[in-house]
């Protein structure tokens, strides 16, 4: 039997639609507030069990049986104030997973982050090769997503059957207007700056394709970089102007602009009391640039990844039918 964690997020629940569509049954995790997604309604091949990664009891249970983990549960935040909850969801949460795959002998196939990878050295793509070297300006995210790839790790050393991907962002309509889909709703308002940096991109249905192809391999003990290419941020954010229709963003935004910018949206969720809509991390993030390589993952499971231009114009049109509901 298999288990998913974080069933009823945008990762989750995309993995679910593709085993499920394959005919297996499954067992998949969410917290008693989580709302299934429209993607996963009615499907009778799912048992949904309520639990919650930091509470080992109700996870024990949801385990009986079980011989194929995938754990996609994390929290993602850029936010200071989350700090605490980032570490103890993506680092305990994880730990908890993996002993009890370690106890009832089930594979683990673990959704870690390029976030994880660390920064490039000069002049070459971030490769599997790369560990993340600690950093006092590094945002809470990365330490969270690299400390509980250690916990895989870890429970390697105890004989954990595991394999690790390593997605950069992922895209795609299921994200709605939340995470990556923040991006797209920032340009489809109007956004008119861009920032210099770069990162990989990667849709959502070929890293699911890509984990149902590792889970099913004789490989262990290894991690795979998921990415299918690596984009700037004005080329990125002009692709999403196209898909909507609107101006793309045209002015370059200055390090000293950003500076300006994260704290007035600081100063200003002081006042509303809601999370500031651009954080210093996120900030300092949108300027590096990040380039993957995806050469490993290719020349394991020989995948296609799906062409971003047409991802983009897909999550595009996606997101445009959201918007009328």
């Amino acid at each position: 039997m298999i288990l998913v964690t974080g069933a009823t997020g945008f990762l989750g629940a995309e993995l679910i639609h593709q085993l499920t569509g394959q005919g297996i049954t499954l067992r998949a995790l969410k917290r008693e507030h989580s709302v299934i997604p429209k993607i996963l309604k009615d499907n009778t091949l799912i048992s949904w069990v309520v639990a919650d990664l930091n509470d080992f009891s109700t996870l024990e249970n949801a385990f009986e049986g079980i011989t194929q983990v995938y754990h996609c549960a994390a929290m993602v935040s850029f936010d200071p104030k989350d700090k605490a909850k980032l570490l103890k969801v993506n680092i305990e949460g994880t730990s908890n997973v993996v002993n009890l795959c370690v106890e009832n002998q089930a594979r683990l196939l673990h959704v870690s982050s390029v976030a994880a990878l660390g920064n490039a050295k000069p002049g070459l793509l971030i490769t599997e090769k790369d560990f993340w070297e600690y950093d006092s300006k590094a945002h809470t995210y990365a330490i969270s997503k690299y400390e509980g790839e250690m916990e895989v790790w870890r429970g390697i050393a105890e004989g954990l059957d595991a394999v690790i991907v390593n997605p950069s962002v992922i895209i795609g309509g299921g994200a709605g207007f939340e995470g990556s889909g923040a991006i797209f709703k920032l340009v489809k308002e109007g956004l008119s700056y861009y920032t210099k940096g770069a990162t990989g991109l990667v849709d959502v249905e070929d890293v699911a394709k890509s984990m149902i192809a590792l889970m099913n391999s004789p490989i262990s003990e290894e991690r795979f970089t998921i990415s299918a290419e690596n984009y700037n941020y004005q080329r990125f954010f002009g692709e999403i102007a196209k898909g909507f229709g609107v101006k793309a963003p045209s002015k370059e935004a200055k390090p000293w602009m950003l500076g300006i910018a994260w704290r007035a949206a600081k100063l200003a969720s002081l006042f509303t009391g809601k999370p500031a809509a651009l954080t210093s991390d996120a900030a300092r993030s949108s300027l590096n640039e990040s380039l993957y390589s995806n050469k490993k993952i290719i020349d394991t499971i020989g995948i296609t990844f799906k062409p971003l231009d047409q991802s983009v114009a897909e999550t595009c049109l996606a997101l445009k039918e959201v918007s009328l509901h």
